[in-house]
């Protein structure tokens, strides 16, 4: 049960008392609380469970097979959070991890003078799984701990969910904040795991990096994926476009040093500028994520978008290309038995168009091996489920044969034949049948210097928010929520005034006046009771 209530009795009557029943000739005093809860009746006790949403446990445990720990960070006591992380797959039955409440970890992390000290943190974080009975500066601490944790050569990256004001400050803490929109009670994690419906205060969204629009932690399974297909996404559309460069750049310098012109001519370098740039990346950019990308580790802060295998298909591939187009250039005539286009320049040939055909078809056969990043073989796994990628390849392959054989003088192309036609196809074929052996070849073994765009990440500095002390910090955010609820009532209380003079306005003036006078009445006896209560809120410091 998340909550329990105990509904008492006690009767107030103004006569003899009898059994249960106590005289009264003074009007009671609502504000002496000891008074009033003294000599009471039990009428029954009432739970209430908060149940987990059915897709919580099957997403906590994708997360955590994507290398994703999941922590919980509540402030419902210890056992109720300890049965809602057993059905959550946080933890299992008889699992060793730290299971602590909000006090007992503060004292934890705190030395003989009172100090936080990030070596008593780290003595705590690793193997934490729940955090119960925890405040504001708690849930703070704890993400602030684990961000700053030097245990690991790597920085850990903490994300954060929150529904409240009290969860501002860990939100904005954290890497990312997820803003779990909620009308229930606000449940801080790393991954907030109750049922929580559509609502949630400005405070969290303010202070977070994304919103939860629809309100469910399987959305945050979702995030992670498409976070790291996209990461993908960019690293295959660059590994494509720089063997392109590395080719088309080479040939065009080659060619003005040694033949003192260019294999390719400029309309044909717009052509394989359309390839390499927009229709590269619609085809490229448009892999849908699936669940492989999960069985890998998170990619790190500090990560080179050009990894080392990436590098080395550019580098393989770019080789490859390389070595047949400069073969064409300079003994393609002999082999095809053709005319020479060296020193012939502004004259389309067969020679130079046999060159650009092969280029092109080699660049188009290589989008294939540019699809995976990661060493796989199997470069046409989940192909046809990405149609716009297969509609761009064929298209590109249509227009290619148009662009060959009516091109003409606007293309500088001359018609191919069907022998020279196969000849292009067999060396675009044969990118394929080289990415193998190209990924064959294991990146751990080549220098890391072949890795680049690897930078700092510059930390954001937060302000407003440091340094916060538990009860400083539990008293201003009780306060301040205690605040918005009042008002957000007394907002409440007024439309309903209004809407009931609205309805009221056909009856009788004597009744209408009477109505709207004991509605007025009524809300400044709430408001005049408001201003005591909140006078002795404050006095007593945080309330649980």
């Amino acid at each position: 049960l998340n909550d329990s209530y105990c509904f008492c009795l006690r009767d107030y009557v103004p006569q003899d008392a009898g059994i249960n029943q106590v005289l009264f000739t003074d009007p009671i005093d609502l504000d002496d609380e000891n008074q009033i809860v003294s000599d009471l009746t039990c009428i029954g006790i009432v739970g209430i469970q908060d149940p987990v949403r059915p897709e919580v446990p099957h997403a906590i445990q994708r997360c955590q097979r994507a290398g994703i720990t999941v922590r919980m960070v509540t402030g419902d006591n210890i056992n109720t959070a300890r049965s809602i992380a057993i059905q959550c797959k946080i933890i299992s039955p008889g699992s060793d991890f730290l299971i602590l409440e909000g006090p007992v970890f503060n004292e934890k992390i705190r030395d003989e003078n009172g100090v936080i000290k990030q070596e008593l943190i780290d003595q705590i974080w690793p193997s934490l799984r729940v955090l119960a009975r925890s405040s504001p500066a708690d849930k703070y601490n704890l993400v602030k701990g684990i961000i700053e944790s030097k245990l690991s050569k790597n920085r850990e990256v903490v994300a954060v969910t929150g529904d409240g004001t009290n969860d501002g400050p860990a939100l904005r803490k954290a890497d990312v904040g997820f803003a779990m929109v909620t009308r229930f009670k606000s449940c801080l994690t790393v991954a907030s795991v109750k049922s929580q419906g559509i609502a949630g205060t400005d405070v969290a969204k303010e202070a977070s990096d994304i919103i939860l629009t629809d309100d469910n932690f399987t959305s945050i399974v979702k995030a992670v994926m498409w976070g790291r297909n996209v990461y993908d996404s960019i690293a295959k559309f660059l590994q494509f476009q720089l063997t392109v460069n590395f080719v088309a750049v080479i040939i065009a310098f080659l060619g003005a040093c040694a033949i003192e012109d260019s294999p390719l001519k400029a309309i044909q370098m717009l052509w394989v500028n359309l390839i390499m740039d927009s229709l590269a990346a619609l085809a490229l950019a448009t892999e849908l994520p699936g669940e492989e990308l999960l069985s890998r580790k998170p990619y790190g802060r500090k990560k080179p978008i050009i990894s080392r295998t990436m590098m080395k298909n550019i580098i393989g591939h770019g080789l490859y290309q390389l070595t047949v187009v400069l073969v064409l250039i300079f003994a393609g005539d002999k082999i095809f038995d053709i005319d020479c286009a060296i020193g012939r320049p502004g004259v389309p040939t067969q020679h130079f168009t046999l060159v650009f055909n092969c280029f092109v078809l080699m660049t188009l056969f290589n989008m294939f091996n540019a699809r995976k990043i990661h060493g796989e073989l199997n470069v046409f796994e989940k192909l046809f489920t990405n149609r716009l990628f297969c509609g761009i390849w064929l298209s590109c392959i249509v227009l290619q044969i148009v662009i060959v054989q009516a091109g003409g003088y606007v293309f500088s192309t001359v018609p191919l034949t069907s022998h020279q036609w196969l000849w292009c196809i067999f060396f675009s074929v044969g990118e394929l049948l080289w990415g193998q052996v190209v990924a064959a070849i294991p990146s751990s073994k080549l220098p890391r210097q072949m890795e680049f765009g690897a930078g700092d990440v510059q930390e954001i500095p937060l302000q407003g928010f440091e340094p916060l002390e538990p009860d400083i910090l539990s008293i201003q955010c009780q306060d301040r929520s205690a605040t918005g609820l009042w008002h957000w009532s007394v907002g409440r209380i007024q439309t309903k005034i209004r809407v009931v003079e609205a309805f009221r306005e056909g009856v009788s003036p004597d009744t209408t006046m009477a109505r709207n006078q004991f509605l007025r009445t009524s809300l400044q006896k709430l408001q005049s009771w408001h201003s005591g209560h909140k006078s002795g809120v404050v006095a007593n410091g945080p309330s649980e």
